[in-house]
């Protein structure tokens, strides 16, 4: 494997900038578009018929729009087996957003203008649903507290497992990473005007648990190094080593999933599978979002908050150590301590006096 001798702390603003420039634009998308939220989170009505022949979504969005005045989401699925298998068909589903029951009436009129639209297509009434705005409302909060048990139980996880190299720490930053992952995800349906769907929820899951994989390769060499390399391994040393030596294996691992990825895209593409499309698209992005906070983000992050710590730490040492003057020491007896002018003088004074007694 070729091995790699980049400095990521160094460069953690250039990294720490490209995902904020992201953020931001999907911040902006969000202000003029809006969130859309899909049937299953907040209700409304989903028609299903069975028809034949070549039909454009948009031209059928605009033409039940217009006649029914209701936000209107197309989705094509074709040669679809029937229920014993006999035959295929193709189906398209109209999924009408919001508070109020599809009526009757307007059932009625979005079959007259889709015959009307298409005269030969045969279009045949499958199924009809409708979900509850309050139903959907609960399905949205389960889904989030789903994920936010998920969080939880990861950084327990970590934390424990990475405990001798600050597990709590290593699992709060690994969790930002995470968050950064969800966030480029949820842009994403907002950038290419997706409806938050239960895709969105498939692939935040997916993308939690394919993410929090490579940050766990990376802190278990950071512990593999700190005893190799010994504690007073500075810290940014410590996980640049550690990153550029597990960097061949993420980047193989995040381009196999991304091509396996794309190929679902492009045959939901070829295919005009709008289900297929909605999950494989934002799952690309996070894909590379999962790659790049492990790397780019998680351990910068990581270096950042030991230096801090580690000057925290000496600020209170410097602080806590007593002033230490210069000071002789006091005699034996307990007595004041002498200076060493007076020292010398005494000795002068004993050998005048040693030398009298002599001439006496």
């Amino acid at each position: 494997m070729k091995k790699f001798h980049i400095d990521f702390y160094a460069h953690r603003r250039v990294y720490f900038g490209i995902s904020i420039g992201f953020f931001l634009l999907g911040i902006i998308f969000n202000f003029v578009f809006g969130t859309q939220l899909d049937t299953n989170f907040k209700g409304g009505a989903m028609l299903r018929y069975s028809y034949s022949g070549e039909i454009n979504p948009n031209t059928i969005e605009d033409s039940v729009q217009q006649a029914i005045n209701r936000d209107v989401t197309v989705t094509i699925n074709r040669n679809v087996k029937s229920a014993d298998g006999s035959q295929t068909l193709n189906n398209v589903t109209l999924a009408l957003a919001g508070n109020d029951s599809l009526s009757l009436e307007n059932q009625k009129t979005l079959t007259a203008t889709l015959t009307k639209l298409y005269p030969k297509a045969n279009f045949n009434l499958v199924t009809s649903d409708s979900v509850n705005p309050t139903m959907g409302r609960s399905f949205f909060l389960k889904c989030i507290v789903a994920i936010l048990i998920a969080f939880l139980l990861l950084d327990f996880y970590i934390a424990l497992r990475f405990r001798k190299i600050g597990g709590a720490a290593a699992g709060f930053f690994a969790i930002v990473a995470l968050l950064h992952d969800v966030a480029i995800v949820y842009f994403t349906f907002i950038i290419f005007r997706i409806p938050l769907n239960d895709s969105f929820i498939a692939v935040v899951l997916t993308i939690l648990g394919y993410s929090l994989n490579d940050t766990i390769v990376i802190y278990d060499r950071i512990r593999e190094n700190r005893r190799l390399m010994g504690l007073k391994t500075g810290f940014s040393v410590l996980v640049n080593a550690s990153i550029n030596q597990t960097l061949t294996r993420s980047v193989y691992t995040a381009l196999c999933t991304f091509i396996s990825v794309a190929t679902v895209y492009v045959v939901g593409m070829i295919y005009n599978l709008s289900s297929v499309t909605t999950f494989a698209l934002p799952m690309m992005m996070g894909v590379i979002s999962g790659c790049y906070s492990t790397v780019c983000i998680a351990g910068p992050l990581y270096v950042m908050w030991e230096n801090r710590k580690s000057r925290l730490r000496a600020q209170t040492a410097a602080i806590a150590a007593p002033a230490r003057t210069p000071a002789v020491p006091a005699g034996s007896d307990g007595s004041a301590p002498v200076s060493a002018s007076a020292k010398g003088s005494g000795k002068k004074v004993k050998t005048k006096a040693k030398a009298k007694k002599r001439k006496r």
